[in-house]
């Protein structure tokens, strides 16, 4: 039975920094699309970052510049840095799991569509 699990968030300052991190069970990351969404209210959930098996990474355009996905093969979790937080990346953060090896359509957008496994969420807050 495989397992996603998020943890890290937290309330935030604008401008701050924030890692939320992503571990599973059953399901090896280094072996599969993984992929970050926020969910803030009242939305769906978006795409913000990705990488797949050759660790090629991809970025919503509002995560650009400021959010980094990375993984630890050997810890088989996967992080997303969140740098100069804005009020817009408040939100509910789910870790994804695709069957996946390779998604280069997330050059253009990272659907949940492609997701099977699901994390609870963790809650990211941003305050002035």
């Amino acid at each position: 039975q495989v397992r996603v699990m998020e943890s890290g968030g937290d309330s935030v300052q604008t401008g701050g920094s924030l890692k939320l991190s992503c571990s599973t069970s059953g399901y090896t990351v280094e072996h599969h699309c993984m992929a970050w969404f926020r969910q803030g209210s009242g939305t769906g959930r978006e795409g913000v970052a990705g990488m797949d098996q050759t660790g090629s990474k991809y970025y919503s355009q509002s995560a650009k510049g400021r959010f980094t996905i990375s993984r630890d093969n050997e810890a088989n979790v996967i992080y997303l840095q969140i740098d100069r937080a804005q009020p817009e990346d408040a939100g509910v953060y789910y870790c994804g799991g695709s069957h996946l090896y390779y998604c280069y359509d997330w050059n253009r957008e990272i659907p949940a569509t492609d997701i099977t496994y699901w994390g609870q969420g963790t809650q990211v807050t941003v305050s002035s």
